[in-house]
């Protein structure tokens, strides 16, 4: 029903791709994407991810699956006679999800078509992750910004939020590629996982065969 070197290929998939916009409370703005994938074997499948799946910069690689990013912030100031500060900061992250969708032949294998279901769904929870993550440090990127000291003037305090706002895309950044790394490291044992629990509710009558 699996076959190792489908699993091999897809061990670091799917990744994120990430453009961080510096410049309305965290919100986001989410779009979903799909590209085809034929074929009936897993062989076939394969070929198809490797053929169609978004093409990723920070790799070159095409994955079967990714999530584009862009923050955009908005800070509004207060200016007094001796000081500046900031008295309102917005963050909004506008992702856009990309995700397989099989084409699923009349005749494709049940072990074909579990394996897929599985497989599908291991990726679209991979880059709502992603979206989760986004979205968390968007909301410490308000907050910092609001809690941040006032400065002398309103271009020092522009420059003090775009500090900040660098500095924290940055760690954003960085948590995302550290998840990337930890799934990546797990896919082979999580995707068995799943399949096991997957069989056992249909033989069990809780989830209906594939």
């Amino acid at each position: 029903m699996m076959k190792r070197p489908l699993l091999c290929a897809l061990m670091l998939a799917p990744v994120l791709t990430m453009t961080a916009l510096p410049a309305a409370a965290a919100s986001l703005v989410k779009t979903y994407s799909y590209f085809p994938v034929g074929g009936r074997t897993l062989d076939d499948i394969e070929t198809q991810l490797t053929k169609h799946g978004p093409r990723v910069k920070s790799t070159g690689m095409r994955h079967p699956g990714a999530t584009q990013m862009a923050f955009t912030t908005r800070v509004g100031y207060a200016e007094n006679a001796n000081s500046c500060r900031i008295v309102a900061a917005t963050v909004t992250v506008k992702v856009k999800v990309i995700l397989p969708e099989w084409r699923r032949p009349r005749k494709a294998d049940a072990g074909v078509r579990l394996f897929w279901d599985t497989l599908s769904s291991d990726i679209k929870r991979h880059e709502e992750r992603h979206v989760e993550i986004a979205k968390n440090h968007a909301r410490e990127i308000e907050d910092a910004l609001k809690a941040s000291y006032p400065q002398k003037t309103c271009q020092e305090a522009k420059a003090k939020a775009a500090e900040i706002a660098a500095a924290m895309l940055a760690g954003h950044d960085q948590d995302q590629l550290r998840f990337d790394r930890v799934e990546s490291v797990n896919f082979e044992s999580r995707i068995i996982r799943l399949l096991r629990y997957r069989i056992e509710r249909i033989e069990n009558g809780r989830l209906p065969p594939t």
